[in-house]
């Protein structure tokens, strides 16, 4: 049996599960009810910039604070022994063995106005904080959620920068903040790409995060789009048409960041 047959299988697959679906969302996008052609539902989509902006927004926003919090650790964890490495990655992958709606339920314990940390605030006499309902929320349970994709993908490439590397550029009269600065940064920039698209995209589609923490105040595409196929309002050719939209800017992001990974691993020789 000759080796191109056993991507059959696979080949299948993605026609079914992938190919498939998006041709029925691009032939909704651009169809009307009775299947006549139509780009109206593009031009209908200027009433929902502001969920546009809002989701972007709010998804940018998660990606830089996953980069502050998930870049220190995964180099922290670089430089610890192979014991410790193996723990700390257990640990942050642990709560990804957990079904996403009960951690997405355990914060809305936490943040709600009577939730755990309003509790340990009013036991502290501090003031309580409105956060549930609150572009706050829905950050805080993307940057919980997506964390661990930034993390890996930044560590994996850093623990395989070769130890010679760090005693050469010693040897060269660097410093630890310029052996940071012009070796480690340059050299992981392709897994913060990786992570950066890992936690993006996600973000930016999300709708049960939203739901949640947003308490339905926080619309975002995810949600517009489930609205137009599940809600009162359906329509179908209006949820595929502001899908298809989402994801040519998303392909369009993933490749600008492609096209600028590529040149970096270029300049730093990788």
């Amino acid at each position: 049996m000759k080796p191109k047959f056993f991507a059959v299988p696979y080949v299948v697959w993605m026609a079914i599960f992938v190919i498939a679906p998006v041709l029925i969302v691009v032939f909704y996008a651009f169809t009307t009810a009775d299947g006549g052609f139509t780009l109206t539902h593009f031009t209908e989509m200027s009433r929902f910039l502001p969920v546009f902006t809002r989701s972007f927004r709010l998804a940018f926003i998660s990606t830089i604070i996953s980069i502050a919090i998930g870049y220190p650790v995964a180099y922290i964890l670089s430089r610890e022994g192979q014991r410790v490495q193996r723990l700390m990655i257990m640990l942050i992958m642990l709560p990804m063995w957990m079904n996403f709606l009960l951690r997405t339920y355990a914060w809305m314990s936490i943040l709600e106005n009577t939730g755990l940390l309003n509790r340990f605030l009013a036991f502290l006499g501090l003031p309580q904080l409105q956060i549930i309902n609150t572009p706050t929320a829905v950050v805080i349970g993307m940057v919980y959620n997506f964390l661990p994709f930034m993390i890996l993908p930044i560590y994996s490439v850093i623990v395989k920068i070769d130890k010679s590397l760090y005693e050469a550029a010693s040897d060269l009269g660097a410093n630890t903040l310029g052996v940071f600065r012009k070796l480690v940064i340059p050299m992981s920039l392709p897994g913060v790409l990786s992570g950066i698209m890992m936690v993006f995209v996600p973000a930016v589609s999300t709708f049960v995060i939203s739901q949640l923490l947003g308490g339905g105040m926080v619309m975002m595409l995810g949600d517009l789009i489930e609205m137009q196929f599940l809600g009162s309002t359906y329509n179908p050719q209006l949820g595929s048409a502001v899908a298809l939209v989402m994801m040519v800017i998303v392909i369009l992001f993933m490749y600008v960041m492609n096209r600028f990974g590529e040149g970096e691993e270029k300049a730093v020789g990788l």
